[in-house]
């Protein structure tokens, strides 16, 4: 039983990142904001962004239950939002960001 305990508790360590790309009504909808605020209340770190082209982007770093979440919640975003595309690459975890930014690099 002790065995089972660890067992769990590896996994729930395991830490992953996800680079997403969201496209629809995601750009003045409050997106990026509402992104931030739900990666920092999971502990996810990375960023998000606008692209000239009118999709968001974001990478997502942290345990995997957590980063999942995040991306489940791009699938639909803030209330006010409309995904029409979502597209999602598995990226191997670099230890990379130490918080979680919005960039305005566009």
């Amino acid at each position: 039983m002790l065995t089972f305990f660890k067992k769990k508790e590896q996994e729930s360590d395991e830490k992953i990142r996800a680079h997403v790309f969201v496209s629809g009504r995601v750009q003045g909808v409050f997106f990026r904001e509402s992104c931030r605020k739900k990666a920092l209340s999971l502990g996810v770190s990375g960023w998000v962004k606008n692209l000239k082209d009118g999709r968001v982007e974001a990478v997502f770093e942290g345990e995997k239950g957590s980063v999942e979440k995040m991306v489940n919640w791009c699938r639909k975003g803030p209330i006010w939002a409309k995904v029409d595309s979502f597209d999602l690459i598995w990226e191997d975890y670099k230890s990379e960001f130490s918080g979680f930014e919005t960039r305005y690099d566009i």
